[in-house]
């Protein structure tokens, strides 16, 4: 029968053996096609399944002051990490791998069954090498290591809101760190290795692509007079019993930063008890009324229209003046009933100010502010930097004019006024902000008359010098120049002014041979000795003053003859070495 029915359908038979001789040359052919011709496909198969690649970290670039003193350095450091799936085979050595790390056995083992089902998690970051070792030579299934790198801060809290800091993947998130995130970062590498079905290293194959390290960046602060002026803010702030403080030093030839530092500060290097108020530099976020420190440029535009010249004298009796329902006052009692130009800044005469700014008008002493940059985008970039605010009027009123005149209705930052006061010292030239080292001449421009410059830096100095005049911001051995201030501060929620709520203010600038640096002094509420300016900031200015010009080996400009024949120049000294 099996027969009969074969010779009837003798075609069927050979269409099944057909077909099943062209699927067995198919598969041979296909086998010969990948394991002769297209061998690639193959490879690249199990390349997937077994060769990863993993990211060499780049070396972050080198942070330093103008000196090339360290104030930001990378460290390498070991991440370990664990596959929680291979970890559940070794549960017995999960104990003796927490002692190593420094953490509670229970709570590891807690958090390795709770992720039981995942084939990554972190079990600790930024180890020393020496400590990354100790663990890995336990050899505990799934436990693994990563070379990072670590930032650490040599100059600590002294430096801590200039250069900032990065977070734990190397990224930078607060000042030079984060604006100059790009330069500093460097781009990461590759290296090809070969791993098992478990993830377990096998092979280190070769370096795919080389990391490329960051670049170094130099700044133009001068890690020596940083720690001077943070002892001497620091000590003034706890004196005074203030709130907080900002000092800033500043090269008014070149423009550059040579100090700037806040209280209160933190340690970057330590940021677990870190309180958001302390990360703020007020230097550049704080804005504040400028107080009588902006009688200084008021005057210089005064004297700018030639309608004025320090010999120019203007009543001042009795102390008050009534604009509206405003009045003007003396905040204390005047050398007389008229005073010259000179003795209004010396006396720091609101009624005086006011009448000049009248007779000048709004207009002439706002364009002359917005050129020496009050109010106005200093260009540093620098993170979460305020431009303050310059009003500017369509018209100018009595209480607008005379407001501005003596520094209230316009809010600047610390910053602001250093650079504003460097174009007094540096005869009317003002040169571009800059927290980078220069060495190449600043393109200064010409915002104040030379003349006018000149005769403001012989004013000034005699607001110090004069024998009502701020005392306690001499410096020995040196002639110097500055205005003091004092503002109230501005209440919170509400309109008006605090009570007895002041910032005591602070600019000036020397040595008067040749008027090189500017610094400004800002005390947040005073509680103790007093408010006024010229009691609680003249005298941080006069010893930061002193010590900037000991160390920049300026000669001394004030001594008796004698002295002055025998005069050394002075050696400076680095901030480690004891005298800084």
């Amino acid at each position: 029968m099996m027969k009969l029915e074969g010779a009837l359908f003798p075609w069927r038979f050979r269409v099944v053996l057909g077909l099943l001789g062209v699927m067995v040359a198919a598969i041979a052919w296909r086998i010969v096609d990948l394991q002769v011709i297209d061998r690639d496909f193959l490879i690249g198969q199990g390349d997937a399944r077994s060769v990863r690649h993993i990211p060499i970290p780049a070396h972050r670039g080198l942070i330093t002051d103008r000196n090339g003193e360290p104030l930001a350095v990378s460290t390498p450091v070991t991440t370990l990490w664990a596959n929680p799936k291979e970890m559940q085979l070794a549960k017995e050595k999960w104990p003796a791998l927490a002692t190593v790390l420094g953490q509670d056995p229970k709570v590891l083992a807690e958090r390795l069954e709770a992720q039981a089902n995942k084939e990554f998690i972190y079990l600790v970051r930024g180890l020393t090498p020496e400590q990354g070792q100790v663990a890995l030579d336990l050899k505990v299934p799934g436990v693994y290591g990563i070379e990072e790198f670590r930032r650490f801060y040599p100059a600590g809290e002294v430096t801590a809101h200039m250069v900032g800091f990065t977070d734990i993947d190397d990224h930078g998130r607060e000042g030079v760190e984060l604006a100059y995130d790009e330069w500093l970062a460097g781009v990461a590498g590759k290296r090809q290795v070969i791993k098992d079905r478990r993830g377990r290293l096998i092979k280190d194959v070769q370096v795919t692509k080389n990391a490329k390290a960051g670049k170094p960046l130099a700044l133009s602060i001068d890690l020596r007079l940083q720690y001077l002026a943070n002892r001497e803010l620091r000590n003034a702030i706890i004196e005074n019993g203030a709130k907080a403080g900002s000092l800033v030093i500043m090269d008014v030839k070149t423009g550059e930063i040579l100090a700037m530092v806040n209280q209160p500060t933190y340690n970057p290097n330590n940021r677990r008890n870190l309180q958001p108020a302390m990360m703020r530099n007020r230097a550049m976020i704080d804005v504040f009324e400028p107080g009588s420190t902006m009688k200084a440029i008021s005057m210089s535009a005064a004297i700018e229209t030639g309608r004025w010249k320090p010999s120019d004298t203007v009543e001042v009796y009795p102390g008050s003046l009534q604009i509206g329902k405003y009045t003007i006052k003396d905040v204390s009692k005047t050398e007389g009933p008229v005073l010259d130009l000179t003795g209004i800044l010396i006396n720091s005469s609101n009624v005086g100010m006011s009448k000049v700014a009248f007779d000048i008008g709004g207009e002439t002493i706002f364009r002359l502010a917005q050129k020496v940059g009050l109010g106005q985008d200093t260009g540093l970039g620098f993170p979460g930097e305020r431009v303050g605010n310059l009003p500017n009027y369509r018209e100018w009123r009595k209480a607008e004019t005379a407001t501005l005149s003596y520094g209230y209705g316009i809010s600047v930052t610390a910053i602001q006024l250093v650079h504003a006061f460097s174009a007094l010292a540096n005869n009317g030239r003002i040169a571009p902000l800059t927290l980078i080292k220069t060495d190449k001449a600043a393109q200064t421009t010409q915002v104040i008359p030379e003349a006018v410059a000149k005769t403001m830096q012989g004013m000034l100095q005699q607001v110090i010098e004069a024998p009502r005049g701020v005392f306690r911001a001499q410096v020995p051995a040196y002639h110097v120049a500055g205005k003091s201030g004092t503002a109230r501060k501005t209440s919170v929620g509400t309109k008006g002014y605090a009570e007895n709520s002041y910032r005591s203010l602070f600019a000036g600038f020397g040595p008067m041979s040749d008027p090189r640096y500017a610094i400004v002094v800002v005390i947040d509420e005073p509680s103790k000795a007093g408010y006024f300016g010229g009691l609680v900031s003249a005298p941080v200015f006069s010893k930061v003053m002193s010590g900037t010009l000991r160390l920049m080996n300026i000669t001394p400009d004030n001594l008796p003859p004698t002295q002055q024949a025998n005069a050394t120049p002075v050696i400076p000294v680095k901030a480690n070495g004891g005298r800084g």
